[in-house]
Parts: structure tokens; C-alpha cells; sequence
């Protein structure tokens, strides 16, 4: 078995970079996840993995090899390298690289036949987008699609503040014009989270196909999002501000939409 004690190392500098940078993600089709948790997530949603590092100081080997079939390559590493590498001290001591996934919208299958989505336009904190990655699994909604995404799923940041929340969620990623025909041709209606010409969330029904569209909370939605929908809506505030985090916001509804369908 190979074992890496040097955070000079090569292999690790070149981690670290597939770490810290969504373009090498995407030019080699891997991307890193950290921890049991997370890996174990990944695991059940069918994600294959390329290598799998583990720090014997924190983790035994025999529990590594009853997670990955024998064809993944593990590589024990010293504490300083996992040190070097985990984002986090609490992930103990095991980090695997994982081969990515497509988000197409082309690959969104719905096996319920009245679809609850969520949709979130240009989100560009990873903190924001895990958050609301964890709304969508707390509610079990049918997808998640981010509309003109600004962070790379695949960010470490959004893995560990989604709690693995990635891989339970079906994803899909697109222009808003691209996933609004999808849910035109699919006939999900489309309820649009803004404060321009909207009725109160909860006087909506969303028993029927339902997209729940959030924006920012800096600019809200855009346009085509406003026109397009089929109903705008707010959630009516009652303090001294206009707006709410996004994932916060998402959640009202979300969950109100799930109180209509009676949590089915």
C-alpha cells in the first residue's frame, strides 16, 4: 500500500489544487469530499471514487476497506498530510476523491407524479447554496436545480455545509431560460419568490406540480423569472427590514408547500 508523509508531496500539492479550484475540477472530473458522513452519502447515491487517503492515527484501515471495493486505490497519509488537506479536524481522518457527476437538466426524472421543486437563481455564496441544499433534503423535495450557478457544486465549502446534502438531493444545473422550458414542457407550475407584483406565499396552492423559485437576497430574481412565473409570491415581514437569507426564505415556503400536500 502507498503511503504519502509529506505535504511537498506531488500527488498532494496537485490535491489541494483540485481542492481550491472549481477549473481543474472540472478539466479531470474529480472533485474531493471529507469524512464519513459525506462519504457515506456519496456511497449510497452511486458515486465511484478514484482514491481514498486515510490517516492511520485517526482511522483504521480495516474500516476504510469495508467501505470501497478493491479496484478504488487507498493511500495512507501522516497526520501532517491529512492536517494539510482536511478542511475540518472533525472528519475523522478520511478523504476520498470521487469522480463527478453531470447535472443536466436532461438527467431530472421525477417518480412522483406531482413534483415538488426547488429552484434558487445565481446563488453565489457556497454557505447559502449548502443551506438551502439541506432545506431541499429536510423536506424531501422531488429536485434542486440552480439556475446560472456561480459556485461549482463541487466546492468543498458547499460539500461541508450541505452535511453531504449534494448527494442526497437530485441536481440539476442551467440558464433560467433553459430550466424554464423544462418546467413548461414538463407543466410544473412556477411560484417566484419576489416582492414585485406578488401575492402572499401561503394564500398559493402547491398541491399541484410546484417550482418554488428563489433569488439573492443583494438583487433578488430577475426578470424572466417575474414574467414568466405563473404566480409571483412574498413572505409578508414584519420587522424593520424587506428581506431574509435565501435558504431561510426558501424554507417558509417549502415547508408550507409540504403542510398543503400533508407532508406526502
Amino acid at each position: 500500500m502507498k503511503q504519502i508523509t509529506s505535504s511537498q508531496n506531488t500527488y498532494i500539492k496537485g490535491l489541494l489544487k483540485l481542492q481550491e479550484k472549481s477549473r481543474e475540477r472540472k478539466k479531470l472530473g474529480l472533485f474531493i469530499i471529507e469524512g464519513l458522513r459525506e462519504i457515506n452519502l456519496a456511497l449510497k447515491a452511486n458515486y465511484t471514487f478514484k482514491t481514498v487517503l486515510f490517516c492511520s492515527d485517526l482511522i483504521q484501515k480495516t474500516a476504510v476497506d469495508t467501505l470501497f471495493e478493491s479496484s478504488t486505490e487507498v493511500i495512507e497519509i501522516s497526520k501532517e498530510v491529512y492536517e494539510k488537506l482536511a478542511y475540518r479536524n472533525s472528519t475523522e481522518g478520511i478523504i476520498a476523491v470521487a469522480n463527478a457527476k453531470s447535472f443536466s437538466l436532461k438527467e431530472i426524472s421525477f417518480s412522483n407524479k406531482n413534483p415538488l421543486i426547488l429552484i434558487a437563481e445565481s446563488l453565489e455564496k457556497p454557505g447559502n447554496v449548502g443551506a438551502l441544499l439541506r432545506t431541499a433534503d429536510a423536506a424531501n423535495v422531488d429536485a434542486v436545480i440552480i439556475a446560472n450557478p456561480k459556485s461549482d457544486l463541487y466546492n468543498s465549502n458547499i460539500i461541508r455545509s450541505s452535511v453531504g446534502c449534494v448527494f442526497t438531493n437530485q441536481i440539476a444545473v442551467g440558464t433560467s431560460e433553459e430550466i424554464i422550458t423544462f418546467l413548461k414542457e414538463n407543466k410544473i407550475s412556477i411560484y417566484a419568490a419576489t416582492l414585485q407584483n406578488s401575492n402572499k406565499y401561503h394564500l398559493e396552492d402547491y398541491k399541484k406540480p410546484s417550482a418554488i423559485v428563489v433569488g439573492t437576497e443583494a438583487t433578488g430574481l430577475s426578470e424572466i423569472w417575474r414574467d414568466k412565473a405563473t404566480q409571483n409570491i412574498n413572505i409578508p415581514m414584519q420587522g424593520k427590514i424587506d428581506s431574509m437569507n435565501v435558504s431561510v426564505a426558501a424554507a417558509i415556503v417549502i415547508f408550507e408547500a409540504k403542510r398543503q400536500r400533508e407532508f406526502k
